[in-house]
C-alpha cells in the first residue's frame, strides 16, 4: 500500500458520523436554491443558502443565462489573457465597478480565485499582509502563496490590529507595502468588520486596505453596494473583492479598484492568466442580477425585514445568537456532537441548516448557521425558529 493511500485511509472522521446517521455534508438537492428545496422527494425549508436575495431562480436571471448560451455557447475555451475575453466580460466589469463605486473591476472564474489573484500579486517579499484571524480560507490560502510576511490580529479587535501595526513601526520603506485584509461581513458569525476604524488605522500607520465583501454585496450599503459603502468609505478602501455565488446568483468573483491597480492585476494575477475565463452564462446571470438589485430595491428591503424579525424571535426565546446583526445568524450550540445531532433532528423535521464545528470554529463555539433569504416568508421563518428551539430543548441546550 502506498504512503498516499495509507494517509487517505487514516482519515475516518466522516465515516464515524455516517455510521451514526449524523453526517450533514454533501446533501443532494434535487431543485433550485429556493426558500424551500427538494431532497429525496421531500420539501425542506432552506436556511443554509447564501442566496440572500433569492435570485438564483429568478426568471430574468435564468432567461439571461439561456440567451448567453445561445449566443456564445457554454464556455470560452481559454483564459482571459488569450482568447477568453468576450464583450459580455467587459460589460460585466463595467457594471461591477459602477456597483461598488470603483474605477475598474476584473472578473475571475471563482471568488476563491479572486483572492488568490489579488493577495500574492500585490504582497511581495518585502511586504506585510495583516489579516483578521477569522478571515475566509481563500484569504488564508492566498497569503500562503505570497512571498511576504503574514501577521494576524484578533477577530474584529481594533486594539489588536493597532498593536500589530505599531510593532511594525510608523515608518517604513516606500518600496514596501502593508496590506490590511479582512472580510467585510463575516460568513459564520454574521458580524461586520469595523471598516471605519480599519481605515483610520491604515491612515495612521501608512497601510492599504482590502475588503473581501463576498457576503456583504447585495446585503449592506445603498442598493446593496456592500460593506464599504455602508460606512461611506468607497474612496478610502483601495481594493474590494466580491463573489457572484451569493447575492449575485451565479459563480465567479471580481476585484475592484483604481484603473492602475486593475491594469497591474490584469497582467500579473496568475489565477486569472492561467485559468479559463468565466462562462458566458455566468457573466450574463450576474448582469441580470445587478439589474434586479439596482431597479427593484424591494428585494434588499424584504431581506432586512426577514432579518430583523428572525433576530427578534431568537432573542425573545433566549437563544444565543452572538453579535450578529445581519442575515447570517449563528445559533450557538457550543458542542460539536450536539451541533450534528440537532442538525439531523431539524433535517428530519423539514429544516435545512448547516452545522459549523471545529476546526472551522473553536469547539466551544460550534453553531448552526441560520441564513436568511428575501424569498422566505415570515411564516416559514417562524416555523424554522420554533423547530430549532424545540430541538434544543429536547437536547437540553435551552
Amino acid at each position: 500500500m502506498s504512503d498516499l493511500q495509507k494517509r487517505a485511509e487514516k482519515f475516518t472522521e466522516p465515516q464515524k458520523y455516517k455510521k451514526l446517521g449524523l453526517y450533514p455534508y454533501f446533501r443532494v438537492i434535487e431543485s433550485g436554491q429556493d426558500a424551500e428545496v427538494e431532497i429525496r422527494g421531500h420539501k425542506v425549508s432552506m436556511f443554509g443558502s447564501n442566496s440572500y436575495l433569492g435570485l438564483t431562480s429568478h426568471p430574468k436571471v435564468k432567461e439571461a443565462a439561456i440567451a448567453a448560451i445561445k449566443k456564445y455557447g457554454t464556455g470560452t475555451a481559454g483564459s482571459r489573457f488569450l482568447n477568453g475575453t468576450l464583450d459580455i466580460h467587459v460589460e460585466l466589469e463595467h457594471r461591477l465597478a459602477r456597483f461598488v463605486n470603483k474605477e475598474a473591476a476584473l472578473a475571475f472564474s471563482t471568488g476563491f480565485q479572486s483572492n488568490l489573484g489579488a493577495i500574492p500579486t500585490v504582497v511581495g517579499r518585502n511586504d506585510v499582509a495583516i489579516i483578521d484571524e477569522q478571515s475566509h480560507a481563500s484569504i488564508i490560502d492566498a497569503t500562503r502563496l505570497s512571498f511576504g510576511r503574514i501577521l494576524k490580529y484578533r477577530h474584529n479587535d481594533m486594539a489588536s490590529l493597532e498593536k500589530v501595526l505599531k510593532n511594525l513601526g510608523e515608518n517604513h520603506s516606500t518600496d514596501s507595502l502593508r496590506l490590511i485584509v479582512t472580510d467585510g461581513l463575516f460568513s459564520m458569525e454574521g458580524d461586520i468588520a469595523h471598516v471605519d476604524k480599519i481605515v483610520q488605522l491604515a491612515e495612521k500607520y501608512d497601510a492599504s486596505v482590502m475588503i473581501d465583501d463576498a457576503h456583504g454585496l447585495g446585503v449592506l450599503g445603498k442598493n446593496g453596494s456592500g460593506t464599504v459603502n455602508s460606512f461611506g468609505l468607497d474612496g478610502e478602501v483601495e481594493m474590494i473583492i466580491g463573489t457572484f455565488s451569493k447575492s449575485l446568483a451565479s459563480i465567479g468573483g471580481f476585484i475592484a479598484g483604481s484603473y492602475d491597480l486593475v491594469n497591474y492585476l490584469q497582467h500579473n494575477a496568475r489565477s486569472l492568466i492561467f485559468s479559463a475565463s468565466l462562462p458566458p452564462a455566468s457573466a450574463a446571470s450576474v448582469i441580470a442580477a445587478l439589474d434586479i438589485i439596482e431597479n427593484e430595491p424591494e428585494h434588499v428591503e424584504k431581506l432586512w425585514e426577514n432579518t430583523n424579525h428572525a433576530i427578534d424571535r431568537f432573542k425573545e426565546l433566549g437563544m444565543d445568537i452572538g453579535k450578529s446583526e445581519t442575515p447570517i445568524i449563528p445559533v450557538y450550540i457550543r458542542d460539536n456532537d450536539k451541533a450534528f445531532i440537532i442538525s439531523r433532528m431539524l433535517f428530519d423535521n423539514g429544516v435545512f441548516v448547516n452545522p459549523v464545528i471545529s476546526p472551522a470554529v473553536r469547539p466551544e463555539d460550534s453553531l448552526l448557521r441560520f441564513s436568511l433569504m428575501a424569498t422566505h416568508s415570515i411564516a416559514l421563518i417562524d416555523d424554522a425558529i420554533d423547530k430549532i428551539y424545540a430541538a434544543g430543548k429536547e437536547l437540553g441546550i435551552y
